[in-house]
């Protein structure tokens, strides 16, 4: 439960802070910021894994690097479910996974060190 907690956090902690820094990043209001992170959880909870068993072959050939690509189309359909929040294209789709990655790695290691 912690571990889809802090998937959860560091989802909203990234499309939040790449909102301040790209203008193209649009958030409307704090619900909808909520709604964003728990649309792109369960998308990456039950479409993600079918997306990279299709796509395991390019996976395979870019040792791993398409999954951030999958992780791009996620954050858009989240986007295009949730109409209240824009991201603004693919590139930027694509920063905001790339910076998910790293925080989740950050707050999974966090409470790795508290148990």
């Amino acid at each position: 439960m912690t571990k889809l907690f802090m998937k959860y956090l560091s989802i909203i902690a990234t499309i939040y802070l790449l909102s301040l820094v790209f203008q193209s990043i649009h958030i409307d209001n704090i619900s909808a910021l909520l709604i964003m992170g728990l649309v792109l959880l369960s998308l990456n909870l039950l479409l993600k894994p079918i997306l990279l068993l299709i796509t395991l072959p390019l996976s395979l050939l870019t040792l791993g690097l398409f999954s951030l690509i999958v992780n791009a189309w996620m954050i858009m359909i989240a986007d295009h479910f949730v109409t209240t929040i824009s991201m603004g294209g693919f590139l930027n789709s694509l920063v905001v996974a790339f910076v998910i990655v790293l925080f989740n790695h950050l707050f999974t290691g966090m409470t790795k060190e508290a148990n």
